[in-house]
């Protein structure tokens, strides 16, 4: 269960590296990795970001328990 918290954690840290960059820079890490620009989605980042938001809710879970 260790490395399934673990795996939350760091996709809770992307979406926040993700969003700060956002807010900063207005630069989309998700998009530029899967080759798209700022605010354009494909399946792709839809799957990472659907990821990071079932990671952060596990890992706030974990954390709040």
């Amino acid at each position: 269960m260790e490395v399934i918290y673990t795996i939350c954690y760091i996709l809770a840290f992307i979406g926040a590296l993700n969003w700060g960059l956002v807010g900063l820079f207005k630069f989309d890490l998700v998009a530029k990795i899967v080759g798209k620009k700022f605010g354009e989605v494909n399946t792709i980042s839809r799957l990472v970001y659907v990821l990071v938001l079932i990671g952060g809710i596990i890992a706030a879970i974990h954390y709040f328990s």
